[in-house]
């Protein structure tokens, strides 16, 4: 059973977890040496997408159209250069009428969390460029991630 995202009743954790293996690039750190906070975004958007494309699969005219409607980080630990890599974990939290929220984690390679992040993801009409209700095929796949 699917739920609209924050609404009451049962808790949709999904444990089919996906991570992604990212490098710190250089361009990622700013002036005080550590990577800069709006870089987090990227990296968590780079495990998001191959999460989507795991689950739904590539984005392409004939698949999943989407856009980010709510992204929100707790930073925990700094990231530097020295660290070299960091493994970011991305996996779904529950499933809306139009949209899916997913939970998000990017991890030190030595396990120390770096930061922890929530997003919504909507499911949009190219053509209007507007929400629109998942189809029954992407509840599927969606609801597939939450019993694995």
């Amino acid at each position: 059973m699917a739920r609209r995202a924050g609404a009451p009743g049962r808790s949709d954790r999904g444990v089919s977890e996906l991570e992604k293996r990212i490098e710190i690039r250089w361009r990622d750190v700013d002036a005080y040496r550590h990577v800069n906070n709006a870089v987090y975004l990227t990296y968590l958007e780079e495990a998001r997408d191959a999460w989507v494309e795991k689950v739904l699969g590539a984005v392409s005219e004939n698949t999943w159209d989407f856009v980010l409607a709510r992204v929100a980080i707790d930073y925990e630990a700094e990231l530097r250069l020295d660290d070299g890599a960091v493994v970011v974990a991305c996996r779904l939290e529950s499933i809306g009428r139009s949209s899916v929220r997913t939970v998000e984690e990017v991890r030190k390679e030595d396990g120390t969390v770096s930061a922890k992040a929530s997003a919504v993801v909507v499911a949009r009409d190219p053509g209007s460029g507007r929400a629109r209700p998942l189809t029954d095929a992407e509840r599927e796949a969606l609801e597939g991630e939450l019993d694995a």
